[in-house]
């Protein structure tokens, strides 16, 4: 399938200004010219070309927004400048499997400040003696080449990286401090003080309630005991009262 109708076929009867990802891999270019691919296509921020037969860069449209561009597999040996002028924004480079030989067809990449990831794997140039050594001093601005950093770590998926920023955004998100008296600490806190508050008054009227029971119960035995007393008394006092008849009988002798 030509290049042109692979477009449109991707397009899905959208137009070209709705979509942002578009993979024409595998298609044919026309005498490996881009053709078919214009700058309606203002949105796109992901464009994959590979194994097209592309020898040129030249009819490439401006795409201010193209973040990553797949160009693996083909046939570009130089003219990479044109990516400067029309996708200055450019992030992610892949022209792995090209025909790219020498250190000076790569100083054209300078200009992309926004580059972090470039792949020439299986590159002429991959061949000369510090190969990587020299890429990373001649373009300061990339954190990868070939998927590994300049301390050979292996450089994340995309997916990857975007799942960490999204950890990382709701851990901020987490770390923020609330509003005072906001915390579910504190409203646990405010709880139990208020339980323990009501469980002392509870005892403290219970037991204020059960030390005026015992004093009422207390009232009422020193009560009965002194009605014991008071009885007790007047049985004695009646004794008092009372002269046996033989005393009487000596007092009438005397």
């Amino acid at each position: 399938m030509d290049m042109k109708k692979r477009i449109t076929l991707e397009l899905r009867n959208k137009s070209p200004g709705e979509v942002a990802e578009l993979v024409l891999d595998s298609c044919r270019s026309s005498n490996g010219e881009i053709e078919g691919l214009t700058e309606n296509f203002k949105e796109l921020e992901f464009l994959s070309m590979a194994s097209i037969e592309l020898t040129s860069l030249s009819k490439l449209p401006t795409l201010g927004k193209l973040r990553k561009l797949e160009l693996s597999d083909n046939a570009i040996s130089g003219g990479l400048e044109i990516l400067v002028e029309k996708c200055p924004n450019l992030t992610y480079l892949n022209l792995s499997g090209n025909k790219i030989k020498e250190l000076s067809t790569v100083e054209a990449l300078q200009n992309l400040k926004n580059l972090k990831s470039l792949d020439l794997f299986n590159c002429e140039i991959t061949n000369m003696e510090d190969y990587r050594d020299s890429i990373f001093e001649l373009l300061p601005q990339i954190t990868y080449l070939d998927g590994f950093d300049q301390e050979d770590n292996e450089a994340p998926d995309s997916e990857e990286e975007e799942d960490v920023d999204e950890d990382e955004d709701d851990d901020e998100d987490d770390d923020e401090p609330g509003p005072p008296g906001d915390s579910e600490d504190e409203e646990d806190v405010s709880d139990l003080g208020e339980e323990e508050e009501e469980e002392e008054e509870e005892g403290v009227g219970l037991s204020y309630l059960m030390k005026e029971e015992i004093q009422d119960d207390d009232e009422d035995d020193d009560d009965d005991y002194e009605g014991e007393e008071d009885e007790e008394d007047a049985d004695v006092k009646g004794e008092k009262r009372k002269r046996d008849p033989e005393d009487e009988g000596d007092d009438d002798d005397d």
